[in-house]
Parts: structure tokens; sequence; C-alpha cells
């Protein structure tokens, strides 16, 4: 009996673990500038002392929370892995993760200057070999290099924190995002797969 029963506490504890970082990202998923703990906790359906247990603070919470959306986008590309829309479709969750999950940005903000790098890295990495295959199709400018969609990110955040209106400020980011995919990607309307990787971007 002692011996089963650690395997299942550790089996309850992923499984709690995992509710909480989904209903974190449900929670983040708001104009509000603030994220309630004892929301997710809610929402995750464990007490908050259990939430306490697996992040102690909102900056854990938020490091882990962008460790299991960058997870997600892993699997994403390597499902995808030799196809030129990966990266389109790459970019396009990331940038709606950047727009729409307004709590995350603020915490991310707050978490010291190496974490952060180490995600830049992470992510920068996650879409190195998506957009090299789209650059070898055609359908990506050929000088663009992976550091620089951290530019991309830049100006949109900016364009997102220029107005506190949070209705504004989406309408404003979706405007400054199609513009700057112009920048990334070529006309492909010769193309024979141009119809599926303009229809999602």
């Amino acid at each position: 009996m002692l011996y089963g029963a650690q395997p299942a506490r550790r089996r309850d504890a992923q499984r709690n673990r995992t509710a909480i970082l989904q209903a974190a990202c449900e929670v983040m998923c708001s104009p509000r500038p603030v994220v309630g703990m004892p929301e997710i906790a809610r929402r995750a359906g464990i007490g908050q002392a259990t939430l306490y247990r697996h992040f102690p603070d909102r900056a854990a919470l938020a490091s882990a929370v962008i460790g299991y959306l960058i997870e997600g986008l892993e699997r994403c590309v390597a499902a995808g892995r030799g196809q030129p829309a990966t990266f389109g479709f790459a970019l396009q969750a990331i940038l709606r993760v950047q727009v729409t999950m307004r709590p995350l940005v603020q915490l991310t903000r707050r978490l010291d200057a190496a974490t952060r790098l180490r995600f830049q890295r992470r992510v920068t990495a996650v879409l190195a070999e998506p957009l090299r295959r789209a650059q070898e199709a055609g359908w990506v400018r050929t000088d663009l290099v992976p550091g620089d969609l951290m530019l991309l990110f830049g100006m949109v955040e900016g364009v997102v924190e220029s107005t506190a209106d949070p209705d504004e400020a989406v309408a404003l980011a979706g405007r400054s995002i199609d513009l700057a995919l112009d920048g990334v990607f070529r006309p492909v309307s010769t193309s024979s797969e141009a119809g599926p990787l303009i229809g999602k971007l």
C-alpha cells in the first residue's frame, strides 16, 4: 500500500498542475492587467493551498504558463514539420497570445532579465526551422532571421500599450500585425499552396 501511494500522489500532483495551468490560461485571456489566484484555483477545481503549493507566487505561475504555452507551440511545430505554412501558423499563435493574454504579458515583464531571455531564446529556437522551410518555399523574405521576430513582437506590444481602451488596443494590434506580416511574407498567389497559407493568416 505504501509503495502504491507515492505514484498515485505524483499522478494527482501532475493532474493538479495541469489543471492549474489550463485554468490560468483561461483566466489570463482577459484585458484585465491583474490575474486573480483565487479564480484560478476555483476554475482548476482545487483549494488555494494546493495552488500555492505548486506555485508560491504569480511569478512562478507566469513562468510555468509561458513554458506550458511554448510546449504546446513545440508540439504544433513538430506536427507540421516540413510544411512551409507551419511558420505562419506558429507566428500567428504567438502574436495572438501576446494580444489576448494581457495579464500574462504584465507578469512576464516582472520576471528577471535572465528568465525572460531564456524564454525568448526558446521561442526563437522553435521558430528557426519553420522559418527556414518557409524561406525555402519562397513564402518569406530571405533576409529575415529568427532574432528579427523579437522586433516584431516588440512593435505589436508597443501598439497594444498605446491605448488604455482594451477593445481599441485589440483592433490596433490586429491592424499592426497585418501590416507587419505584409513585410514578412512574400506574395504567393501564383503558388499552388498559397490558398491554405493565406486563408490562415
